[in-house]
């Protein structure tokens, strides 16, 4: 995603993986006998589990989240690793701003957490201890009632937020046509999308939220003193969206001044020319130092994956030090958003309801789906008997059947076919969906 804006002002001066262990009992037994005895049912024993590794704004500090993120053009490669792993089916991967949220279908709930956590660690070079203090795991109908709350905006710091929608809908896009992105996770974020859609429409939850790049806005206003909101020198660093945003709001606190750094100077005419009341004035990023020194707020918003200001980070996060300067980041913006609780919370309970109406209907398709092989199988056997007798029947028949009737004999055995198939159908659609009750 585009980066949240981070705000730098002026100042007048686990859980631990556990291994498998064996029982006293089966400790007896030879490994050959072991063997025997647990790979008839090794993965038959329960149903291959959702499972959600995640860490976010709630569990984890934004320098880990940065070494975690997984840039949207190697999406594919790491769904393509994840299931590469020993225990995994199908996997989708969630990274923006606020979290890294590894999605997987495993045959093994203890053996896949252990192998993806292993995994990030491994691409990330936090190390293991250091990932399970901060994550969290969330399986079968807590890891869908997760991702469906993430889709409605209500897990986000600003509830309702609209840019976490638009997110999910791309992982499905990215995830179409990978090997790897299967039938249930596709399900589970296709389901995900049109939850986030329904709980919007409904609640009305987005209408009057304070955005990000609002609450970035807002956060370093009331670190200026008052009497300097108006004259405070102002720079933005990226005309991307995010950037945009930040500068609308701040045109709406009365900023009549500004300038923008960009790596081209198409999107601030762009900008200029929409707000022409407003004097933004265009600078290259090679005079971004320059410009920073400058400046009473800067405003970091880029796309940028290669640190701006220090190797660390896209900002000295050490500014905080000089008696100059405070840094804030996005997860700084809860002061921001702490207001109108009552409301959100009204709100929230409202989406509450529709995600668990949502949540059995997910479960009960994903619970059909166990059937689907039998379904087939009893099509397959029937249509193979109905071709069969048509054959006999149509032999016996002659050779001078008209075409017509050939047709209204072929009509007449499926219809018959499709009506006593209908009710054994049906029982064993409902049959899946109880099981999984």
């Amino acid at each position: 995603c585009e980066a949240v804006p981070d705000v730098l002002v002026q100042t007048e001066k686990s859980d631990p993986i556990n291994a498998a262990s064996s029982s006293a009992s089966a400790s007896s037994l030879s490994a050959l006998e072991q063997l025997k005895t647990s790979a008839a049912d090794r993965y038959t024993k329960e149903r291959s589990s959702i499972v959600v590794i995640g860490l976010s704004i709630h569990t984890a500090p934004v320098e880990m989240r940065e070494k975690l993120a997984i840039p949207e053009a190697e999406w594919p490669r790491a769904i393509g690793e994840l299931c590469g792993l020993n225990h995994i089916e199908e996997a989708a991967v969630l990274s923006t701003c606020n979290r890294m949220e590894i999605y997987v279908v495993a045959l093994s709930r203890q053996r896949g957490v252990k192998e993806v956590t292993e995994w990030m660690s491994k691409t990330s070079g936090i190390p293991v201890s250091e990932i399970c203090e901060h994550r969290f795991l969330l399986y079968d109908k807590e890891a869908t009632q997760h991702i469906f709350e993430v889709s409605a905006g209500l897990d986000s710091l600003v509830l309702g937020e609209g840019q976490i929608l638009a997110q999910v809908k791309q992982v499905v896009k990215v995830g179409q046509g990978v090997v790897g992105f299967g039938r249930n996770i596709s399900g589970l974020f296709k389901h995900a999308i049109t939850v986030g859609k329904r709980v919007r429409a409904e609640t009305n939850i987005a209408a009057g939220a304070v955005s990000v790049s609002s609450a970035a806005v807002e956060l370093a206003l009331m670190k200026l003193p008052e009497t300097s909101h108006a004259t405070a020198r102002m720079l933005v660093i990226g005309a991307g969206k995010m950037g945009k945003l930040v500068i609308k709001h701040l045109v709406a606190k009365g900023c009549t001044k500004m300038v923008v750094v960009n790596r081209s100077e198409d999107r601030v005419a762009a900008i200029r020319e929409e707000m022409k009341d407003v004097e933004i004035i265009y600078k290259p990023l090679t005079e971004m130092l320059n410009c920073a020194a400058e400046a009473d707020v800067v405003f970091t918003s880029t796309a940028s994956e290669t640190p701006l200001f220090l190797k660390e980070h896209k900002y000295c996060a050490c500014v905080n030090e000089l008696e100059t300067a405070r840094v804030y980041n996005v997860d700084d913006l809860k002061e921001v958003v702490a207001a109108n609780k009552e409301d959100r919370y009204r709100k929230a309970m409202e989406a509450q309801a529709i995600i668990a109406e949502e949540s059995k209907q997910f479960e009960a398709w994903r619970d059909s789906l166990a059937t689907v092989p039998t379904i087939k199988k009893l099509r397959a056997y029937a249509e193979r008997i109905r071709a069969a007798e048509l054959d006999k029947c149509l032999s016996k028949m002659g050779d001078d059947i008209p075409k017509k009737t050939r047709k209204a004999v072929d009509d007449l055995s499926r219809g018959i076919v499709n009506k006593l198939l209908h009710g054994p159908m049906q029982h064993l659609r409902c049959d899946g969906v109880i099981a999984g009750l």
